[in-house]
């Protein structure tokens, strides 16, 4: 697992980052964005996606894959577990918040 002061990533969850990644091929600029924004039926919703890096992030970096979390989404993501599921029940990537006081059925949008 990557821990990091912010937001820990699990082996499985880095690996398929890292897979997609390659695949993608972004660019050597970019990096993989986790921030939080306004939205979903409980009030925050978490957004991934390729981005720049911005001056004031977090950076995550192992094996030349990098994760970044800007600031005030890290307020929000402070001991996050981010994990990646293949299951039966579904595939993706999983936020395990113990911040969350209510999320909705989904997984995708919580609130603090």
């Amino acid at each position: 697992m990557l821990n990091n002061e912010i937001i820990n990533v699990t082996d499985k969850a880095f690996n398929q980052i890292k897979t997609i990644f390659l695949s993608e091929n972004p660019g050597p600029q970019k990096g993989l964005r986790l921030a939080v924004v306004g939205g979903g039926c409980s009030g925050l919703q978490y957004k991934i996606e390729f981005s720049e890096h911005k001056e004031k992030d977090n950076v995550i970096e192992n094996d030349n894959i990098r994760i970044f979390v800007d600031p005030k989404s890290s307020i929000y993501l402070k001991d996050v577990v981010l994990d990646y599921q293949d299951g039966l029940n579904g595939k993706g990537f999983v936020f395990e918040n113990p911040n969350a006081t209510n999320t909705c059925g989904c997984g995708e949008s919580f609130s603090v």
